[in-house]
């Protein structure tokens, strides 16, 4: 599928996994690129990959944990070029018993899952609204569906993220943009490598980070006309 116009996407947690799938199921549509992650050294070589296919790729290191300044820095990104597509990936995951989460920890997860996305939205919207177009897409989870046993932190930020995605829909939609909301199953990416997530699951029966990007790619790649707005995708195994 090839985009029949020049479009411009914006990627967070661009690096790896679903965010690096999705910046090169995009190049190969021919959408041109901005990259978000904290790392310059890694978004150089995702940018290295997507940019064989002719597209334009820029590269912008941004820990969105700093939440305060996650807005304006989105915003300049926008007034480089405008923001057709926004997809807020990154995020991570948490395992603990809600009874023995740590405060710090748990805003650390809300923080990076939720809030981090609603700065985003904020720093691209404007220039949507402008030009009465526009497509966010939030990566959700099914543990934004449904809990799970001592992932409370990690349930509570993308059971907000849905609501966040809802909500936004309802009060854009008039305005020509499309919010879409992707809740995947177990993918297997670095997610489940990081020190603040401890289970043990069959990786190898997990989602591929490209199949999960060729979901977002299609909803992207709708007719202004027509959006997904809730898409539940899972391994053919269900849950793990």
């Amino acid at each position: 599928m090839i985009s029949p116009t020049e479009r411009y996407a914006l990627v967070t947690g661009a690096s790896s996994g679903i965010g690096r799938a999705t910046a090169l199921a995009f190049a190969q549509a021919g959408i041109h690129l901005a990259l978000v992650s904290r790392t310059q050294s890694k978004l150089e070589a995702v940018a290295a990959d997507a940019a064989q296919y002719g597209v334009t790729v820029r590269c912008y290191p941004i820990d969105l944990l700093q939440v305060e300044h996650v807005q304006e820095k989105i915003a300049a990104i926008a007034a480089v070029e405008p923001i057709d597509i926004l997809v807020n990936n990154a995020g991570m995951g948490y395992t603990a018993s809600l009874a023995n989460t740590p405060l710090a920890d748990w805003q650390r997860v809300l923080t990076l899952n939720l809030t981090s996305v609603f700065q985003c939205i904020q720093g691209v919207l404007p220039s949507m609204r402008e030009r009465q177009q526009g497509t966010i897409i939030n990566v959700s989870s099914i543990a934004g569906q449904q809990v799970f046993p001592d992932w409370g932190a990690y349930c509570v930020s993308k059971f907000g993220l849905v609501a966040l995605s809802k909500t936004l829909a309802a009060e854009e939609r008039h305005r020509g943009i499309r919010v879409v909301t992707i809740s995947p199953g177990s993918v297997n990416t670095p997610i489940w490598d990081t020190d603040t997530v401890h289970a043990d699951f069959d990786r190898a029966s997990m989602l591929t980070p490209e199949t999960v990007a060729q979901s977002i790619l299609y909803t992207a790649l709708l007719p202004q006309d027509a959006v997904i707005e809730d898409l539940t995708l899972m391994s053919s195994v269900g849950a793990l």
